[in-house]
């Protein structure tokens, strides 16, 4: 059982001041959690069923669960699975193709956790193709072996569909659709959770928890053009910075398919 923390204690960013002074007025709209994660993509669901099941668990949507970039993305998961690869090759090739401006700790990191990445997705049902009992591996820009393991041209929906699916046995796992994280609830530098809008009743609830996981994807809908879904509009990266997080490399950030604009000028 959770314990509540003193109403007194907890107090939001400033940009949550008005949804607080509300939700002091409403009590009974809280849902205590040991976990929350804010994001349904393939990060979110995944560390849902990762964590222990003795732990309750809410992931929240704020739009349809399989709504948003992870369902979309259609290419493919680089990881060494051929013997003729190996860890060392796949780092150079990043490091490269990035023009050495990456992190090279964080890139071995993922490189070298990447084939148990593939075993965990096949573990919740993804079927990845395969080509006489082997991966079927492409390449892709800047991989100087084939290292892109796929489910023919969807992989992402079929790796959210069987998430998704395998986060629905848990009774340790709650989803909720529709629902907006709105500001983080902090203080002293701990966060005890975050203030979420229910877009169907229009009501702010509160979702208290003692650990909050931020897997919201990216910004691209802070451009004016891009044919990402309407979900990635970079909420978790702005409440982390309103929380007193640091925001590094914004100008790396990927956002895939690119729309270009063009305007045509009449003389």
């Amino acid at each position: 059982m959770i314990r509540r923390p003193p109403r007194s204690t907890p107090k939001p960013s400033s940009a949550a001041s008005d949804v607080y002074k509300r939700q002091q007025l409403n009590m009974s709209n809280d849902y205590q959690f040991d976990v929350l994660i804010i994001g349904s993509g393939a990060a979110g669901l995944m560390s849902a069923i990762q964590l222990s099941d003795n732990l309750s668990i809410a992931v929240i949507a704020k739009d349809k669960i399989l709504e948003g970039s992870s369902y979309y993305a259609q290419g493919g998961i680089s990881a060494v699975l051929d013997p003729d690869d190996n860890f060392e090759s796949h780092i150079t090739d990043t490091m490269n193709t990035g023009f050495h401006l990456g992190n090279e700790a964080s890139i071995r990191f993922m490189v070298e956790k990447a084939p148990q990445a593939i075993i965990d997705l096949e573990k919740t049902g993804v079927k990845f193709s395969n080509i006489d009992n082997k991966y079927d591996l492409t390449t892709e820009g800047g991989h100087s072996s084939n290292r892109v393991a796929h489910v023919a041209d969807k992989t992402g929906q079929s790796i959210q569909v069987n998430l998704l699916a395998h986060a629905q046995k848990h009774n340790n796992i709650k989803l909720f659709e529709e629902f907006v994280a709105v500001d983080l609830i902090v203080t002293d530098n701990i966060c005890h959770g975050t203030y979420v809008l229910d877009k169907n009743s229009k009501e702010i609830l509160t979702f208290s928890s003692k650990k909050t996981i931020l897997a919201t994807g990216g910004a691209s809908k802070s451009y004016l053009y891009t044919s990402n879904p309407d979900t990635s509009t970079g909420d978790g990266i702005a409440m982390a910075y309103r929380a007193g997080c640091k925001i590094a490399n914004m100008e790396f950030t990927q956002f895939h398919p690119t729309c270009l604009f063009l305007s045509l000028i009449h003389i």
